[in-house]
């Protein structure tokens, strides 16, 4: 199998810290892997290696074809970072930050002031163009970032909880960003903070935790780690909880559980439950205002998964 980018065995160490412990993360071309994982996990002391901006002390990273510790300046022609904190220029304008980009990537200057005005276009700053970055707020800044990671059209872009400090309908537009770049082919490596962000761009998820890989596979994978599906109901009238409990214990065997605000749940082995589960609620005359059957969601999983580790130093990552 060909991979876009591969790292085994990493190891890194801070003094006493290690914040990696023999690592492995791989992707395939134009496909998404999701890195997850608590703070201090390690998540961006393996984003740094890749981007050639660490040396592992053991292991090895390979990046399109090229080794990250024999070949980096190979890789850092092919690869974009953006990382936790915006690394533009405040005295230069937007325009001016892309464009200077660009001509360190060698590009003319007519090529560089065009993949500008497209890419300031496209995170919607296109007005605030010929500003000072210093007059940005911390989100025009966050997709100025995440525009100059883009001017080189790179073949493998890491983005390091790109979403930050954005709000909901920003960190939309920064999702159809990233399709949009896998869609041409572009492979991307996603930390982030955000499950639901995950669960929505990742093709695999790699959970990391004290420094090693605990879990991998696609989101569907991960979370049947939790378990099978489950149906959730919330009845309209929260008098008739008590009777919703007894039609789910007595439909589906299984334990129910409140979910607050509400809601019971109750784990299932047989989807075609909810079939029946949705007559007897009809034969009960309880109307419901939500009624699901679903998999566990990536939070399910993240706290499954990380639940009762010890509290560790954090480590720059």
């Amino acid at each position: 199998m060909s991979f876009a980018f591969q790292a085994t065995g990493l190891v890194k160490r801070f003094g006493r810290t290690t914040a990696l412990a023999g690592v492995d993360l791989a992707a395939e071309p134009g496909t998404v892997l999701g890195v997850l994982g608590p703070n201090g996990a390690g998540k961006t002391t393996a984003v740094r290696i890749l981007a050639t901006l660490l040396r592992p002390d053991a292991g090895t990273a390979v990046v399109g074809g090229y080794d990250v510790v024999k070949h980096p300046a190979a890789v850092r022609r092919i690869s974009g970072l953006t990382g936790q904190f915006a690394s533009v220029d405040e005295d230069l304008t937007g325009t001016e930050n892309l464009v200077l980009i660009g001509q360190l990537l060698d590009l003319r200057r007519g090529e560089a002031k065009s993949r500008a005005a497209g890419l300031l276009a496209d995170f919607d700053l296109t007005e605030a163009a010929d500003r000072p970055v210093k007059t940005y707020s911390g989100g025009m800044r966050r997709r100025l970032d995440l525009a100059a990671s883009l001017v080189g059209r790179p073949a493998i872009v890491y983005l390091d909880e790109p979403t930050t400090g954005l709000d909901p309908a920003k960190r939309e537009d920064v999702w159809n960003m990233v399709r949009a770049q896998v869609r041409e082919g572009t492979t991307v490596l996603l930390t982030t903070q955000y499950l639901e962000e995950a669960d929505a761009l990742a093709d695999k998820i790699s959970v990391i935790d004290h420094g090693k890989v605990i879990a991998h596979g696609t989101p569907a994978q991960l979370k049947h780690i939790v378990g099978g599906q489950t149906i959730s109901v919330r009845p309209a009238d929260p008098a008739h909880l008590d009777a919703v409990s007894v039609i789910l214990a007595g439909t589906t065997k299984g334990q129910v559980e409140s979910r607050g605000r509400g809601v019971l749940s109750v784990p299932v082995d047989d989807a075609k439950v909810l079939g029946t589960v949705i007559r007897q609620l009809e034969q009960a005359g309880i109307d419901v205002i939500e009624l699901s059957l679903h998999l566990p969601s990536l939070d399910e999983v993240f706290f499954t998964l990380t639940r009762g580790t010890e509290k560790k130093q954090e480590v720059a990552a």
